[in-house]
């Protein structure tokens, strides 16, 4: 359960967001007489901000939101993190197989996965361009997770995409350092499906659910501890309450236009 003093600084990340969201908020400027007269101006503009702030809710809002909580619990928290860009030709071959081995045998294993990339860290290194990681948390033991934010229902064809991905940030991260200790994983915010379970199936075949997905109060709870997805949507209920009055006043201007 988060405390009172983080619980008011995460409301302050979400507001503050969200102010920076309107003020470089650009309205389309489309002439829409028929929807205007159906349903104001001013709902039309709600409707189009609430387009753009969905398409871009992932950085604009769960990533700085994420690394406030996370800081809360582990040594060093970034976003848009880095990881390199080199990797073993070896080992960027074994990722290419595993990803290929699953299309065929769909039994992901991330541990045993994890240990064929550390048994091919030879050979020449391959540049690669470099990739920024969203959410990059490490523990004061040293042990690192490296988070890919998706959207609640990620691209089902994007899966082998992913995994990919992830076992790059691992090899990536090995080449580096052969003992680094090292979680790849994919996060998705919340369970569009609530309060049936997520529907795992959709991944299930090429990434280890247990090691390589953490979805709604897995992912919250594991950055700010037992109880932080429940605190999370008090904070943004709170947010929402304190900023409506502005939201109200920043819409109603449309219809004066």
């Amino acid at each position: 359960m988060l405390s009172q003093n983080q619980t008011t600084n995460i409301q302050q990340v979400i507001t503050t967001c969200l102010r920076n969201k309107f003020k470089n908020y650009v309205p389309q400027d489309n002439y829409m007489p028929f929807h205007f007269a159906l349903l104001g101006k001013d709902r039309m503009a709600l409707y189009s901000f609430m387009q753009s702030l969905l398409t871009t809710f992932g950085s604009s809002i769960f990533e700085p939101v994420a690394a406030a909580l996370a800081k809360t619990r582990f040594a060093k928290v970034e976003t848009q993190y880095t990881v390199g860009d080199c990797i073993y030709d070896n080992c960027q071959k074994s990722v290419q197989d595993i990803v290929n081995e699953l299309t065929y045998n769909p039994k992901p294993d991330k541990v045993t996965e994890l240990k064929k990339l550390q048994q091919n860290l030879f050979g020449n290194k391959n540049k690669l361009k470099a990739t920024k990681v969203d959410l990059f948390v490490e523990t004061k033991d040293g042990e690192q997770y490296l988070f890919d934010l998706k959207t609640a229902k990620p691209n089902k064809g994007g899966f082998q995409e992913f995994k990919q991905t992830l076992l790059t940030w691992a090899g990536i991260a090995y080449t580096q350092n052969k003992k680094t200790k090292i979680h790849t994983a994919i996060a998705i915010p919340y369970n569009p499906y609530s309060p049936k379970p997520y529907q795992f199936w959709t991944m299930a075949g090429m990434l280890d659910l247990d090691e390589e997905l953490y979805v709604a109060e897995k992912f919250w709870d594991f950055l700010g501890g037992e109880g932080a997805y429940n605190d999370l949507l008090s904070c943004f209920e709170k947010a929402g309450i304190e900023l409506r009055p502005e939201i109200d006043e920043y819409f109603a201007n449309f219809n004066k236009k």
